[in-house]
């Protein structure tokens, strides 16, 4: 914690000389020491000492965050400068792209990047990885130096992490506590300190599996599972879908609209959370750090609300949510963690490789250590922004243009968001939706949130279903197959015995286009707190007698036009019919 008003470090939420509240951002400096060849991690409270606690001499001011570049990652700079082992005896480190050698930046252009060959590189990688395992001598003497000239910084963190949980954890029994677990670093660092400050190796982790993550992901996933033999590790894994043939129907992902991450991550996370608790609240500890993006440092360290996490059921917290990839680094290295080895690689980021938010030199790593499936990923690219019709296909792909793509501008399923319905002339208050499939169950157990769904009390002679309202069982909406010339499949929906007809008809509608448009992107699953949303790879199903009637599932607060579909695959053109 910090006191803004002391100018001073506190482990409690109320400054203990003031008495003002105080905030969790420590503000952080880093400087090098150049006798010791190390950074020295220093916040506001020690950064005027500007001496290195290990030999007592000056320090100087570096940059505001760090990583530890591994041997491997060195290499691969050399090779780039064609300068081979240049820098093996050397402390090397990086931020925000730049690279520095014993503490003195490394200017390395990213035309560098763009203009290489990769098969060259890749060869010569192969070619001095037995050569290099030997500078790791070199490497953990630098490494060892790090901890020993920061060990202060990393008791705080500790101490700090530790207390946080054992308060956050305070009113879940253990049973109900769970980790995100991703094999990322950052949840690396979280699960090691959630188990250490609960004394519990049993603690439930859910892994993830997007499908698209690296395969040394995948083996650090496997050696955690061995090492920590009494931990309970559930995988949540989309067996329904395949990604390319996802982003052949609806376009791949870009930055504004990753449908990638309800449908292949929270959307099976919230099928193991519902298969092991229910209706039970859960407390899930995530490796979610505010200085990742703009986004997350609009999080609270502690989050319950329903309109920011994403699963529901759930409070999520996050015991390293102030700190730096320095700080990371600081606790694996001390702590002698395992790790995915993507990070020696220089990755780094190690969740979905072919992710739209990954930057420029992710995607030239992923081209150096997974060659087929970044050609593969590119050609798919290539292919559809022929089909868009963009008249230089490679430099759209290449510059990264996919990735600011917004809508379904191009897109032939984008059809199938667009509501389409005509007012009945016959009867008040009712309106004839065009669908895209014959009236099946499935579409009637879409109108559960709004009350009791009886075929029984409808008029058979034209295959009318009531839905009655839940308190009076008075009927509040007439379904009826309907037949329009010109159009194959339609159905008449009638409001009635309310007092704001329009409101109902837009929650309607927003049924319908689940009905046409639904992609089963499991964001449904995941929005509805008493588990009563069913989605297979055949059906879309609402059980009754979970359903609590709460209407989220229909409410643009939390599902925008009610599918997530509708921010995917909407076009220019239909916004501003829509207005």
């Amino acid at each position: 914690m910090w006191c803004k008003t002391c100018n001073r470090e506190t482990y409690s939420k109320k400054c203990e000389v003031c008495g003002n509240n105080t905030e969790e951002e420590i503000p952080l400096e880093i400087f090098w020491c150049e006798n010791c060849k190390t950074p020295i991690i220093k916040s506001l409270t020690n950064a005027e000492k500007n001496k290195c606690p290990v030999c007592n001499l000056q320090t100087r001011y570096m940059c505001v965050d760090l990583r530890i570049v591994f041997p491997e990652e060195r290499l691969l700079i050399e090779i780039l400068l064609d300068q081979p082992f240049k820098f093996k005896e050397s402390s090397v480190w990086a931020s925000n792209g730049r690279y520095y050698i014993d503490g003195n930046p490394l200017p390395i252009s990213f035309s560098k990047y763009l203009n290489s060959d990769s098969s060259l590189i890749i060869d010569k990688l192969i070619k001095y990885r037995e050569i290099n395992k030997g500078t790791y001598e070199s490497f953990s003497k630098f490494a060892d130096k790090f901890i020993n000239a920061n060990y202060e910084r990393l008791a705080y963190l500790k101490d700090e992490a530790y207390r946080f949980i054992l308060n956050t954890t305070e009113n879940f029994s253990t049973e109900n506590v769970v980790v995100s677990f991703s094999g990322g670093k950052d949840s690396t660092v979280v699960a090691d300190l959630v188990v250490r400050a609960l004394s519990n190796p049993s603690i439930i982790h859910i892994y993830g599996d997007t499908t698209l993550e690296l395969e040394l992901t995948h083996e650090y996933v496997r050696r955690f599972r061995r090492a920590n033999p009494k931990l309970i590790l559930k995988t949540a894994k989309n067996k329904d879908q395949n990604f390319y043939k996802v982003c052949e129907d609806i376009g791949p992902p870009a930055r504004l609209i990753r449908w990638c991450c309800s449908m292949f991550k929270t959307g099976p996370i919230t099928r193991i959370l519902t298969n092991l608790y229910r209706n039970k609240k859960i407390l899930t500890f995530y490796g979610i750090r505010k200085c990742e993006s703009v986004s997350r440092s609009k999080y609270n360290r502690v989050e319950d609300s329903a309109e920011t996490i994403k699963i529901a059921k759930q409070t999520v917290a996050s015991p390293i949510f102030s700190w730096k990839d320095i700080d990371i680094w600081l606790y694996i290295l001390s702590e002698k963690l395992d790790f995915n080895d993507a990070y020696k690689l220089g990755f780094e980021r190690v969740g979905c490789w072919c992710c739209p938010n990954n930057n420029d030199r992710s995607q030239f790593l992923s081209k150096i250590y997974i060659p087929e499936e970044y050609k593969k990923w590119r050609t798919f690219l290539i292919d559809f922004a022929i089909k868009l019709g963009k008249p230089d296909p490679e430099v759209y792909i290449d510059t990264g243009k996919w990735k600011a793509r917004q809508g379904g501008n191009g897109v032939a399923s984008a059809e199938d968001v667009k509501i389409k319905y005509t007012n009945c002339t016959a009867e008040d208050n009712a309106r004839i939706y065009q669908l895209f499939k014959p009236v099946m169950d499935d579409f009637y157990s879409l109108f559960t949130p709004f009350g009791t769904v009886s075929k029984e009390l409808g008029r058979k002679l034209i295959n009318e279903v009531l839905v009655l309202d839940l308190k009076t069982n008075v009927p509040i909406l007439s379904i009826q197959p309907f037949n329009q010339p010109g159009i194959e499949y339609t159905v008449k929906i009638k409001t009635m015995n309310v007092e704001k007809h329009d409101e109902l008809q837009r929650m309607v509608g927003y049924q319908v286009r689940k009905y046409n448009a639904c992609r089963k992107c499991l964001k449904c699953e995941a929005v509805c707190k008493s588990g009563a949303i069913m989605i297979s790879a055949e059906h879309y199903k609402i059980n009754p007698q979970k359903c609590t009637r709460c209407r989220m599932c229909v409410t643009a607060k939390y599902l925008e036009g009610g599918c997530l579909m509708t921010a995917y695959l909407v076009t220019k053109k239909q916004k501003v019919e829509a207005k």
